[in-house]
């Protein structure tokens, strides 16, 4: 089993109890994130007709929140849903009967070239062992000038103190607490360390303008622990 496997294999372990288990381990502030990450996708976009693909959607938070804020600008979405974890997809499906959802990788993406408005991407890209190959189908499948939305765990681009009580929580409270509630302390165990093995922001805006993007944000939040960026085909 290839590494990338096993990492699926690890989310499908935990899909059951995922949603309840980030909420608390994140105090409910990563549904802000996503929030704001959203709204400002959409203003970027600028369409009144947006179609959506929500790559590595996990159980379909960022599909609800999709959803929500179209609804509140009165933008008609066509939103799709990706993920290689079948425990993943089979919580999303039950949550969003309408939506399309599909089994696969984001290297990999089974649609047209040039169809998609908008891609979003949750504190799942740093699960794709080949970022760059992922970041090239994105652009594939964007139409011109689409928008791609990334939310992540983040390197720090210089030490802090402020940053170092954050790390401090992910890497010793979080697995602990994450590894009792899901009754998975390897799936919690495995955060940290991916994230120390992850980019800085600006590592990860270079991967995107390598792959001809244009970086239209780059902000982080919690003291730099999460970085959203949203650049643009």
């Amino acid at each position: 089993m290839s590494k990338q496997e096993q990492i699926v294999r690890m989310f499908d372990s935990i899909a059951k109890k995922y949603d309840f288990v980030n909420r608390v381990l994140t105090f409910g502030i990563d549904k802000k994130w996503r929030e704001k990450a959203v709204k400002k996708t959409l203003e970027l976009i600028d369409k009144k007709d947006v179609k959506i693909l929500d790559v590595a959607c996990g159980t379909g938070d960022m599909i609800e929140i999709w959803k929500k804020e179209a609804n509140k600008k009165d933008i008609n979405i066509k939103i799709c849903g990706l993920d290689p974890s079948v425990g993943m997809l089979e919580v999303a499906k039950k949550r969003f009967p309408e939506v399309k959802f599909y089994k696969a990788y984001a290297t990999d993406i089974p649609c047209e070239s040039k169809t998609i408005d908008g891609i979003s991407i949750s504190f799942g890209i740093r699960n794709v062992l080949e970022i760059k190959k992922a970041i090239c189908e994105f652009k594939r499948v964007l139409k011109k000038d689409g928008i791609v939305l990334v939310l992540e765990f983040t390197k720090a681009e210089k030490p802090n103190k402020f940053r170092e009580c954050v790390d401090f929580y992910s890497n010793k409270i979080l697995p602990k607490i994450g590894g009792i509630l899901s009754k998975n302390k390897e799936a919690y165990e495995y955060l940290p360390n991916s994230i120390e093995n992850f980019y800085t922001p600006n590592e990860l805006a270079a991967l995107f303008i390598e792959c001809g993007f244009n970086i239209e944000k780059l902000e982080t939040f919690n003291f730099g622990q999460v970085t959203m960026l949203i650049a643009r085909s």
